[in-house]
């Protein structure tokens, strides 16, 4: 899995490494369908004066399209887990709602006598 890490805020540069593993960490039994992943990190102002941090996490899929995902907590590290735990529950029940919609046994709507 490829993992882009973007940031514009410059404190957040040095949580290059700690990004990557994380992603590949969370999604290693994910990682046929996530070819791609992109971590974004910012800094957001709360309005009552409080400093937040935001991820945001784009899981391209592989022939799905892209997940969007994103956390907004006190710190980088809390926000990154927080977007990558949401963005792999959601692959983990669509790919589950795929497999069983597979194997379902076709309805026989209005054939009723």
């Amino acid at each position: 899995m490829h993992v882009v890490f973007k940031s514009s805020h410059p404190q957040a540069s040095g949580l290059r490494q700690l990004c990557e593993r994380r992603a590949r960490f969370v999604m290693r039994r994910l990682g046929w369908l996530v070819p791609t992943a992109e971590v974004h990190l910012s800094g957001v102002d709360a309005p009552r004066g409080g400093r937040d941090r935001r991820c945001q996490v784009v899981l391209k899929t592989a022939g799905a399209g892209s997940v969007v995902v994103s956390s907004v907590a006190h710190d980088w590290r809390t926000a990154l887990d927080q977007a990558l735990a949401r963005g792999a529950r959601y692959l983990l029940r669509a790919s589950r709602r795929a497999c069983d919609a597979r194997f379902a046994r076709p309805r026989l709507i209005g054939l009723q006598r």
